[in-house]
């Protein structure tokens, strides 16, 4: 049905930039969101940020807010995660999420999609 595959993960050293892209197929989010969950390793997964697909409201994590930059291309069903300003407790597999309804808590980790992950190391 639905699948998300993420791209774009990759070693930068501290202070670089990434930027993840994931997009979605099988379904359109007109009403939903689309987002980003990471988990570090023996760490609990954790949000980072979402963006409604309709009117682009976007939320973050405050451990992100004013580096990272969550983005939409509804014409390519696809989400970007532009990474600035990299720290090393930023390292983590990145989980690209979506859910054809906006979620309650966006939040939480119970996005109905989510892709495989993507790997991002922030070391010198």
């Amino acid at each position: 049905q639905v699948r998300l595959v993420e791209s774009g993960g990759g070693l930068v050293q501290p202070g670089g930039s990434l930027r993840l892209s994931c997009t979605a197929s099988g379904r359109t989010f007109g009403t939903g969101a689309m987002g980003w969950f990471r988990q570090a390793p023996g760490k609990q997964r954790e949000f980072v940020a979402t963006i409604t697909w309709s009117g682009g409201d976007t939320y973050y994590a405050d451990s992100v807010k004013g580096r990272f930059t969550i983005s939409r291309d509804s014409a390519k069903n696809t989400v970007y995660l532009q990474m600035n300003s990299l720290k090393p407790e930023d390292t983590a597999v990145y989980f690209c999420v979506a859910d054809p309804y906006f979620p309650p808590d966006p939040e939480r980790d119970e996005y109905d999609y989510w892709g495989q992950g993507t790997q991002v190391t922030v070391s010198s």
